[in-house]
């Protein structure tokens, strides 16, 4: 397994009216970030909030090309970006214990926090479609290239970790600085992982290792 500390590319925020940052996704062009009432969206180029939807927003988030979803408490809501109109909701697996969210392979994939654990989710129905388990608090979750990551907070101490999907090993660890933590996590499908932080209410984008042969 190999451990780094984690290289911060940039910050972003803190952003007016934000006082926590929970999920963060991306859509190809927007940073979208959870924010307990609201869905807020930035420009990563500029930092600048674009646009924001008025939704419960206490978790994680996801984009799947289409359609944001997004925690609140005990359920998943599946969004439309345009109207901001909820279409539809599904429990959360973990009935408000929920942490991340993302989507991969026609699927969602939900971080349970304190029962450490990822779980890999019909996204219709909510019905558990398999489970992993982690050794540390479970935060934000992402895919990119086929690899799952996710963060982990515990105390003072947070990293973001790539994962064997399939035996949950623990891969590579990037150890973020004493007292910067990690709620959210999403790729922007590249080299770049965006995290979010409750405490600080900023995004942090980080560098991904580059893959190995």
């Amino acid at each position: 397994m190999k451990r780094s500390p984690a290289q911060i590319l940039r910050e972003y925020g803190p952003f007016p009216g934000v006082d926590r940052v929970h999920g963060v996704s991306f859509d190809g062009q927007h940073v979208w970030f959870a924010s307990g009432d609201k869905l807020n969206a930035f420009d990563p180029e500029n930092g600048e909030t674009v646009r924001s939807i008025d939704v419960a927003a206490d978790a994680g988030t996801a984009f799947d090309g289409e359609h944001l979803f997004q925690i609140a408490e005990d359920r998943i809501q599946k969004i439309d970006p345009k109207s901001g109109r909820v279409l539809s909701t599904i429990p959360a697996p973990g009935l408000g214990g929920d942490s991340g969210l993302t989507w991969a392979e026609g699927t969602l994939w939900v971080g349970q926090y304190r029962d450490r654990k990822i779980h890999q989710i019909d996204p219709e129905t909510g019905r558990i479609l398999r489970s992993i388990d982690s050794d540390r608090f479970v935060t934000g979750v992402t895919w990119v290239d086929g690899e799952l990551w996710h963060g982990t907070w515990e105390g003072e101490q947070s990293e973001v970790r790539h994962v064997d999907p399939q035996t949950a090993k623990v891969l590579e660890r990037l150890e973020m600085p004493p007292g910067v933590g990690v709620s959210g996590l999403e790729s922007n499908g590249g080299d770049t992982l965006f995290c979010g932080d409750t405490v600080s209410a900023k995004v942090r984008a980080i560098r991904r290792p580059a893959r190995r042969p």
